[in-house]
């Protein structure tokens, strides 16, 4: 039978840039929650440098609760696809009841755990007397929005894998337009300065955990969210969990890296540095976001026709998916290291700051010119269902390169600070020679034979 689904039917290099353009941009979009705040933070006047700071001390808890829910989003929506390709829509409708009420729970316990025990962990992660303060004003706040942040990134990979990549985008960008609406009149109209600045994300978030729900309820679409579903079942959580260990390690060790980073830059420098990582980490997002917005749109396509069994399309969306991810991540790397300081100074106004990471930012961001490459293959590995390559690759690169890198090149030759921004290229360098290497070797097998059973049970 004719399968007339358009992930099926419609012309690959077409398909993905209709899935893709939607997702790039809400990933652009997604970026203003946070980029705004450290906007709009780093102009408060007179403690601006500070507060940037003691929100790039908060950034690892926030960075962790949406580990949370790409372990059950990106675990989830993938094996739904392929469950889809497969015709068994009631199996893709059970898994995103099990999703929607992991994601539930884990919510209401990271929020107790943190709220209970964020100033140590704030203390830990890098804040000084100086920053603790407003470090602990904005995450006491945006904690209570755990549920709201988990919900929607969570679920809105399940509209995007089901192929509506305009609805995806419009639940990003329904909160980061609110966000960017309340954010100046929170901080600054009603002087609530960083509690201001967390009151508008948790609002916003709310906002697109309500229009995320309204959609999996409603008519439009395919696989819905069913009360009878939303019990937890063993299987079904097995292999969510396994599949979403991937993009899991991937954010959690990136909390470890900007802890490790944090701690790093009081100890070798000063606030100013940690203020500085803040920035650093944001235009990394900047950059990485699109990557991954293209990966998102190309997911369902690669993922449906794997369990379909049609390699040549599986095939034909990979290499459009490798050749756009370069091309962008080098094109703008090229700029960034011709104008670093116009990337900077979307942050702050303080010259003294944009004159000292202008350099650093250069060789920090140096090896992502080629990332491009490692995000193509290890997304595809995720589509394709390789739960234990692509939390293989997730780990490499962060846990065995760049961490110990940022723990021992500040002490060799006493390179102190420059030791932690060169431990960045050094190790995307590597481990993008791993990926590509390690694709290169499995692609018979992803593009010759048929899908192994068990990716769609």
């Amino acid at each position: 039978m004719k399968d007339d689904n358009i992930l099926a039917r419609e012309r690959v290099s077409r398909l993905i840039i209709r899935l893709a353009v939607p997702t790039v941009l809400a990933q652009l979009v997604n970026l203003l929650y946070n980029i705004m705040d450290r906007v709009y933070v780093g102009r408060i006047a007179g403690v601006g440098s500070l507060a940037l700071a003691g929100l790039g001390v908060t950034f690892p808890i926030i960075m962790l609760v949406s580990a949370f829910a790409s372990l059950m989003g990106m675990g989830g929506a993938p094996r739904a696809a392929i469950a889809m390709g497969k015709g068994d829509n009631d199996g893709a409708e059970k898994i995103l009841g099990n999703s929607v009420c992991l994601l539930t729970v884990t919510a209401l316990v990271l929020s107790v755990i943190f709220m209970l025990t964020r100033n140590k962990i704030l203390l830990a992660f890098g804040a000084s007397e100086n920053t603790l303060r407003y470090a602990s004003e904005y995450i006491s706040v945006y904690l209570i929005g755990t549920v709201f942040v988990q919900l929607s990134l969570g679920l809105n990979m399940f509209i995007t894998n089901q192929g509506f990549g305009k609805t995806s985008m419009a639940t990003v960008c329904i909160g980061a337009v609110l966000n960017i609406v309340l954010d100046p009149i929170f901080i600054f109209g009603l002087n609530m300065g960083v509690r201001g600045a967390a009151l508008a994300t948790v609002i916003s978030q709310a906002v697109s955990c309500a229009w995320v729900i309204m959609f999996l309820t409603g008519k439009r679409t395919i696989i819905k969210i069913r009360p009878k579903n939303l019990r937890l079942n063993a299987g079904i959580v097995k292999l969510i969990l396994s599949l979403g260990i991937s993009p899991f390690v991937m954010q959690t060790t990136e909390c470890l890296i900007q802890l490790t980073f944090n701690t790093g830059m009081l100890k070798y420098g000063n606030d100013m540095y940690v203020a500085l990582m803040s920035i650093f980490f944001s235009i990394t997002q900047l950059i990485w976001m699109p990557v991954q917005g293209l990966s998102q749109g190309a997911a369902p396509v690669i993922s449906y026709n794997y369990g379909a069994g049609n390699t040549e399309r599986v095939k034909r969306a990979f290499f459009l998916l490798f050749t756009a991810s370069l091309v962008f991540s080098f094109a703008v790397i090229a700029v960034l290291e011709m104008f670093p300081q116009l990337f900077i100074g979307i942050f702050t106004d303080d010259g003294e700051l944009i004159a000292l990471g202008k350099n650093a930012l250069r060789l920090f961001m140096a090896g992502m010119s080629l990332m491009g490459m490692q995000s193509a293959c290890q997304q595809t590995f995720l589509a394709l269902g390789e739960a234990k390559v692509s939390a293989f690759l997730a780990a490499e690169r962060k846990l065995m390169l760049l961490l110990p890198l940022a723990l021992i090149l500040p002490r060799a030759a006493d390179l102190g600070v420059w030791g932690l921004f060169l431990a960045e290229p050094v190790s995307d360098i590597i481990a993008v020679c791993t990926t590509v290497g390690m694709f290169k070797h499995k692609s018979r097998v992803f593009f010759g034979e048929k899908p192994s059973r068990r990716l769609a049970q």
